[in-house]
């Protein structure tokens, strides 16, 4: 099919069908390509640790899902309900957000913010999954925030457990994910197979857990990289992206219009470069009806999840955004308001409580976006059923160009 193409206030979108394996291939792809050999490589010995009581050994499965039959589905399902763990995770005295809240409402009187509401963080664990978890994390901490917040994503996130699971169970939900038929052409890549494993995800994976629970999962990209630059890495390379190594940055995604949220495709912008994403950020929880009432003036709090912010080599949790009022004519400035899973949390407490130092761990300005492609996921509000949740197997975006 032909891409569709429209331009607004610096926004290029491009909607198309076409499979985009070859999207995101960035400048050092060589270099993460080896990377993510290593950590396969490494991930061996750690996969034999692992008992293989669901559906079978450890090896590699190449089975699709029309060959999985329903009764042995619901059984890998009902294994997991009984065996899945909570999380363990520093919790917070009085919530996270209520701190960050407090130090952004004296943050200066010409600054105004908008955050998610209850948001825990899950900080990557040096002997568990340092330096290829934080996509884990990050779905970790929308979690936390749907769990809470959404009573009906309470209802049937992992079952209806109503907590966080761990990672080894978050790998196991995904897997039952491509086993319904989620992802099809992601899930082969990994050929169906990720419990056990140090393997890198990204936003289609974090899409396709939330999207088999019914959840209305949505996938962003923002690119600066034309399809001539494409062309000539693609050249100097002398080869495509190898099927077997998944990188940080997803390659696996449908480009299509059908499932975006459109008020937020066609919001104003007067910016250009990085700060389209970031004006798309404050659009997105500014837009309409997701304003609670009872906010004060300088901070106010959204209906709208967090965003699982992903660029090449780490992901992270936009739970906000900050604007501050321009002076004698000068633009408005903004900051992202992230939690970064490499970050210890009881130190993120500290530095909150006692409103020093909370600054150079949470905000984000303009000027720190200096990757050619970013993408972000969210949930939209519902649950989907029958005829939609077919629709939702095919993990699709909206791509913005700038």
């Amino acid at each position: 099919m032909v891409p569709v193409t429209s331009a607004s206030c610096g926004f290029d979108y491009v909607f198309t069908t076409v499979h985009a394996n070859n999207h995101f291939v960035e400048d050092e792809l060589q270099k993460d390509r080896e990377l993510a050999q290593q950590i396969m490589d490494a991930s061996v010995g750690y996969e034999e640790s692992f008992v293989a009581d669901f559906g079978g050994s450890t090896g590699t499965s190449t089975s699709s899902s029309s060959n999985i039959s329903p009764c042995f589905l619901d059984e890998q399902i009902s294994i997991l309900l009984g065996s899945q763990v909570r999380s363990s995770f520093h919790e917070v005295p009085g919530g996270l957000m209520p701190l960050l809240r407090s130090c952004l409402d004296s943050d200066g009187e010409s600054s105004r913010s908008i955050i998610s509401g209850h948001v825990d963080h899950y900080q990557s664990v040096e002997s568990e999954d340092s330096g290829w978890g934080c996509g884990w994390r990050n779905i970790q901490m929308l979690s936390s925030h749907l769990l809470r917040e959404r009573r009906d994503a309470n209802a049937v996130l992992f079952g209806g457990s109503g907590f966080v699971p761990d990672i080894p169970s978050l790998q196991r939900w995904l897997e039952i994910a491509w086993e319904k038929g989620f992802d099809v052409v992601g899930s082969n890549s990994f050929q169906k197979k990720i419990y056990g494993h140090r393997k890198w995800i990204g936003t289609t994976e974090c899409s396709t857990l939330f999207r088999s629970f019914g959840l209305r999962a949505r996938v962003v990209d923002f690119d600066s990289i034309t399809p001539s630059e494409r062309q000539n890495i693609g050249n100097s390379r002398g080869k495509g992206v190898a099927k077997q190594l998944f990188g940080p940055m997803d390659k696996f995604v449908v480009r299509s219009n059908e499932f975006c949220d459109h008020d937020l495709s066609r919001s104003d912008t007067s910016g250009i470069g990085h700060q389209i994403l970031v004006d798309w950020v404050w659009n997105y929880f500014m837009s309409k009806t997701s304003i609670k009432v009872g906010s004060s003036r300088r901070v106010i709090i959204s209906e709208k999840t967090p965003l699982y912010f992903q660029h090449d080599g780490h992901s992270r949790t936009i739970v906000g955004i900050q604007m501050q009022k321009g002076v004698r004519g000068s633009p408005d400035r903004y900051c992202l308001l992230v939690l970064d899973p490499a970050h210890k949390t009881k130190v993120l407490e500290r530095s909150l409580r006692d409103k020093n130092g909370w600054q150079k761990m949470i905000k984000r300005g303009v000027h720190t976006l200096k990757k050619p492609q970013y993408q972000l996921c969210y949930v939209d509000p519902g649950t989907a059923h029958a005829e939609e949740m077919e629709q939702l197997k095919t993990i699709d975006s909206i791509l913005v160009r700038f």
